[in-house]
């Protein structure tokens, strides 16, 4: 059997199995310190044999060294070593990749990208993140992709700063969802009334993101996931404010939403063990 983490900023899901249909999952562990965290996880697997273990973990990420990035706005875990606690914990190898690109592995394993070899998976809510697969392999380079950190024009009108602490106003700092939150002072994003402005905003912003990736991996699926792109009608408004950035220039991706639902994050953890290598 496998070992899947799901390491997440907010909370980390554990799974033990091979596949969807044969998956013991955790209840959700609440991220804390390195040390208090590790321990519910290592509670979890207690007394398993494990061949492997894939852990999707938020980031930024130093991948090849097995670590979490000191940029990591989660104080407590800046330069954590996470891949060798989880081998040193569970006696296995473990693959470490982001949350996003473990994501993308899931759903080309099990999910709306089963059919391609080339496509980005995309997630919007707390912030904005993607994994992108090219040829049939996930793109790493001198980091990770950065989705969320991409520069893109503002809608006409709209006047807030951004809330990136790095960048202001990039993609993630103006279309994320406590940036939609901030912008028009709800609690979140998800009370805005169904016909108001900022959803009109918000498919611009994501529009022009489909048409920068598409001019630049020239995917055939982009899979648009997180709590914002499943908002009534927003794939639609995605899909028409990217044929409108775009033009007649080159062809658009196929716009889907993702097939793993819920368990996505796990499953990609599961698939990461499963199909990649170190």
């Amino acid at each position: 059997m496998y070992a899947a983490i799901e390491a997440g900023g907010t909370k980390f899901v554990c799974g033990y199995g091979k596949g969807p249909e044969e998956l013991e999952i955790s209840a959700e562990i609440r991220t804390r310190s390195p040390r208090e965290t590790m321990a519910e996880v290592a509670a979890f697997f207690a007394g398993r044999k494990l061949k492997r273990a894939g852990i999707a973990c938020f980031g930024p990420l130093q991948i090849s060294k097995g670590k979490i990035s000191k940029l990591t706005p989660k104080i407590e875990w800046r330069g954590h070593g996470i891949r060798a606690t989880v081998e040193k914990m569970l006696d296995c190898e473990a693959v470490l990749d982001t949350d996003v690109n473990g994501a993308a592995m899931g759903e080309k394993m099990w999910g709306a990208a089963q059919e391609s070899d080339n496509f980005v998976y995309v997630t919007v809510g707390t912030g904005i993140g993607g994994g992108v697969m090219v040829n049939g392999r996930l793109v790493h380079g001198l980091l990770h992709p950065e989705i969320g950190h991409m520069r893109i024009r503002r809608f006409m009108g709209d006047r807030f700063p951004g809330n990136c602490p790095v960048h202001g106003d990039c993609l993630e700092g103006l279309a994320a969802g406590p940036a939609i939150a901030a912008r028009w002072g709800v609690e979140k994003a998800e009370l805005l009334p169904e016909n108001h402005l900022g959803w009109a905003m918000e498919a611009h912003y994501l529009g022009q993101m489909v048409v920068n990736l598409a001019c630049t991996y020239s995917p055939e699926i982009l899979i648009l996931g997180g709590g914002i792109s499943r908002r009534r009608g927003m794939l639609a408004m995605v899909r028409q404010s990217a044929a409108q950035e775009m033009g007649q220039y080159a062809p658009l991706p196929r716009i889907l939403a993702p097939g793993l639902g819920a368990r996505a994050g796990v499953l990609g953890a599961l698939a990461l063990a499963r199909f990649t290598s170190r």
